[in-house]
């Protein structure tokens, strides 16, 4: 099988990362899933962003910040694409019970869960997530993880791609692990990927990628 291919932060070779934009981009050049951030403004709205927030949804868009809401990018995007959640710093954004609230966001705009996969850093996220939703499938990144603790708590590991070696691609595999590379955009790097059987591969050129594989 080909391996799925994951719209990083949406088309964001062509427009600007986890926008709406770039998610109706990613759509349109027939991405498998858009992936987006979540995290928390202050105040505690739920925002589609990558870097660090330090400010309310309205500071951000008087500073001209061109930040989607979950509920704004969720309109936009369930149903038409598989939707790829990161959780970025749930840790840090705890008071706001972001993994919680993500989830909920979901099932409200009756996303299949099997157009779903919640993915994270953070380990605590992913069995947030098994426990409040354990039909989702959920992708643990293993730059600080072992392969063994993924195997037993989720069902893939995400790698880095200058770390997404054969050997390690292998031992996942393995342990009965999918397997999902970011973010790849070289088109000699995409065909080595698919060869080595990954799972998904997240790029922000999703046209080039669906014409390589």
């Amino acid at each position: 099988m080909r391996p799925l291919v994951i719209a990083h932060r949406g088309a964001s070779w062509d427009e600007p990362e986890n926008t709406l934009a770039a998610f109706r981009r990613a759509i349109e050049l027939g991405a498998d899933y858009v992936e987006l951030d979540v995290q928390a403004t202050t105040d505690g709205e739920l925002v589609v962003v990558h870097d660090p927030v330090r400010a309310t949804l309205a500071e951000l868009r008087a500073y001209g910040r061109n930040v989607p809401t979950l509920e704004e990018a969720l309109e936009e995007c369930a149903g038409r694409v598989g939707l790829a959640v990161e959780l970025k710093h749930p840790h840090r954004h705890r008071r706001h019970r972001p993994t919680e609230r993500t989830l909920a966001a979901l099932a409200a705009h009756g996303v299949d869960p099997d157009a779903v996969i919640v993915v994270s850093f953070e380990p605590q996220a992913i069995l947030e997530t098994r426990r409040l939703r354990p039909g989702l499938r959920t992708v643990q990144h293993v730059e600080y993880v072992p392969l063994r603790w993924a195997a037993r708590h989720a069902w893939g590991a995400g790698f880095e791609e200058s770390k997404a070696t054969p050997r390690r691609l292998a031992a996942a595999q393995a342990l009965g692990l999918a397997t999902a590379v970011y973010t790849v955009n070289e088109e000699e790097r995409m065909r080595e990927l698919a060869a080595l059987g990954v799972t998904g591969i997240f790029t922000d050129r999703p046209d080039l990628l669906r014409s390589v594989i």
